[in-house]
């Protein structure tokens, strides 16, 4: 079912296995995994809606992303990002959530539309579940918190979670930035290192945990990440919801 059309692309939710499969082959790829399948494929694939970017003049997919969508904060603990952060405050959230995982973007691929048609299709997500919440796990690449120091300086200094909805520690491996980095943040660096996707929703009001968790498994830094609907720009809510 399509979701937006944006010039040359399209957003739309899977329809098959195939659909599926050909997500989880491009999350292979953009994530440098290495195994038999070549394909990167958990549990939560089965339960999770999967949104497909395509480019309509090759039909090929270029980005995907999956939701999993929840009524309230009640059964977060059955969330993705519950495996590795203790979302107790969260369960208190009285409104509906969402939550976005794996998000990835073809590395081949520079064109600033397949994001904004990725975001346009979130935006008409959110707008029919009347989502006012919504989070996951924001990834640095590689598992050497040293080369993000600065960006973690940046996130501790002004985006970290408001006390009644800070997730706690779960993981056996973490790294608690916001009270063990004792660091000078130099801003431009730390917006160098830090991840895309990660800055785009900071720019959009969201905050994060103040420890990130070390995933040896897809080898990378995850720090989770809310967005509470209600604090993003209303031009930029417009702008994505008109470009549809």
């Amino acid at each position: 079912m399509e979701i937006v059309k944006v010039g040359r692309y399209r957003a739309r939710f899977s329809d098959s296995q195939n659909d599926i499969s050909a997500a989880q082959a491009l999350r292979y790829q953009c994530f440098n995994l290495s195994n038999k399948l070549k394909l990167d494929i958990d549990d939560f694939d089965t339960i999770c809606k999967h949104v497909l970017v395509e480019n309509l003049e090759t039909e090929k997919l270029i980005c995907c992303y999956r939701i999993l969508c929840f009524d309230n904060g009640k059964n977060v603990t059955s969330s993705y990002s519950s495996q590795f952060y203790d979302l107790t405050a969260i369960e208190r959230y009285p409104n509906p959530m969402i939550e976005i995982g794996r998000f990835c973007i073809d590395p081949t691929v520079n064109d600033p539309s397949v994001l904004l048609t990725a975001w346009a299709a979130l935006a008409q997500i959110v707008h029919q579940n009347q989502t006012e919440f919504l989070f996951g796990c924001s990834s640095f690449e590689g598992i050497e918190k040293e080369k993000y120091l600065d960006s973690f300086a940046l996130l501790r200094d002004s985006y970290i979670a408001p006390d009644h909805l800070l997730p706690k520690i779960k993981a056996a491996q973490v790294f608690c930035y916001a009270k063990d980095l004792i660091y000078k943040v130099d801003k431009k660096k730390a917006l160098l290192n830090m991840p895309p996707l990660l800055k785009t929703y900071l720019s959009m009001g969201a905050w994060v945990s103040d420890h990130v968790v070390v995933d040896l498994n897809m080898k990378t830094l995850h720090l989770f990440t809310g967005m509470e609907i209600s604090k993003i720009p209303e031009g930029r809510k417009k702008f994505l919801l008109d470009l549809a």
